[in-house]
């Protein structure tokens, strides 16, 4: 057991050491700018999509995901932020094609910089992680599925939210984020 855990650490490492600093950064700027911020995922990348809207609620961002009963039409102004790890799903690139002629900017987070999503945002944060697909160009794993790429994109995306808001807070992190979490537990 310990030896999988221990490949699967260095497995993600790998990953995230191999992202790109300035997409990462470019997805923190668009989060400070966007008067709202609408996530939009499937399966698994939908789980981690709502892990990261949680934690940005917590933050102090006005966030929405797509899908839920209380999500408002999206607008100019605002931001969708897609997970997919082939950056080719169907129904996402069909929200992302709506979501542009709203008027809204598009930023992709995948695998796959050459994919349909892609072509079509205004900002891409590729996490170099293997998929479902196991494309040439994607990692070695010992993992099933997108295992790889969730993984990486939950650790990533609150990463990019602890950057964000330490950059704008003098208070304690984990103070500012408690007094946002659910009290009706």
């Amino acid at each position: 057991m310990r030896t999988i855990i221990s490949t699967v650490a260095n497995e993600v490492s790998t990953v995230l050491a191999n992202v790109s600093d300035e997409e990462a950064l470019a997805l923190a700027n668009e989060l400070h700018q966007a008067k709202r911020i609408f996530i939009l995922g499937e399966g698994r990348s939908g789980l981690m999509g709502k892990a990261f809207a949680m934690r940005l609620m917590h933050g102090g961002y006005h966030v929405y995901v797509v899908g839920e009963t209380i999500t408002p039409s999206i607008a100019k102004d605002d931001l969708l932020v897609v997970i997919s790890g082939s950056g080719s799903t169907g129904s996402i690139y069909q929200f992302a094609e709506k979501a542009k002629k709203a008027g809204a900017k598009l930023f992709s987070v995948t695998t796959n910089r050459e994919s349909k999503i892609a072509s079509i945002s205004d900002g891409i944060l590729v996490i170099p992680a293997a998929t479902k697909y196991r494309r040439s160009t994607e990692p070695t794993t010992i993992q099933p599925l997108g295992n790889q790429f969730d993984q990486s994109v939950h650790l990533l995306l609150d990463a990019i939210i602890i950057y964000s808001l330490q950059t704008e807070t003098n208070e304690h992190l984990n103070e500012v984020m408690r007094k946002r979490h659910a009290n009706l537990e």
